[in-house]
């Protein structure tokens, strides 16, 4: 039996999973500081700083998410709407994903990823399949809030992030490690 997920960030991705509904490992294992810290292992070996979590982007996150959830789909909300804000969406089996496979979607697009001018940033030139990644270790992004609202029959999760990343024109590459984390 497949279970699905469904990603948007600036693209559209689906994947057909199979994983079974674990246990979260961590010394705090709410959704909240296992989303975070799945955020910060990914810019850590970038070689971003890390992230801080918001409260406030997690309550834009917590409103976006619930209308999708209620609608049964994804879909970005208007850039206006979002006042800067970046936006991860991903959309999954209801129950069935921890929260830490959630980010890990976003994060699988790195294996497309090239070093570049945004946003040519992508091995199969097509940038929407790294933009979640991206945005994930944009170097200047410096806030998180993400929540997930439950629909009828699917999970829906919405990250928020400030300043928003995938800026035009804007160089990404991984860095040096940084030595004062």
């Amino acid at each position: 039996m497949g279970f699905w997920v469904k990603s948007a960030g600036v693209g559209t991705v689906i994947a057909a999973f199979t994983l079974p509904l674990g246990i979260v490992h961590s010394r705090d294992d709410t959704a909240e500081a296992v989303w975070l810290a799945a955020h910060n292992a990914e810019r850590a070996e970038f070689g971003s700083r890390p992230l801080e979590w918001n409260g406030e982007l997690a309550q834009d996150a917590r409103r976006w998410a619930r209308k999708l959830a209620r609608e049964g789909r994804i879909r970005h909300a208007p850039i206006d709407a979002r006042e800067g804000q970046g936006e991860n969406l991903w959309m999954g089996t209801r129950g069935y994903f921890r929260p830490e496979q959630m980010i890990d979607s976003f994060a699988s697009e790195k294996r497309h990823f090239r070093s570049g001018t945004f946003p040519q940033v992508s091995s199969t030139g097509n940038w929407a399949d790294v933009g979640h990644y991206t945005q994930i270790v944009w170097r200047d992004t410096r806030k998180v809030g993400c929540a997930l609202e439950q629909g009828r029959q699917f999970d829906v999760l919405v990250c928020r992030y400030w300043p928003a990343g995938n800026v035009i024109g804007t160089r990404i590459a991984p860095q040096a490690q940084l030595a004062s984390r």
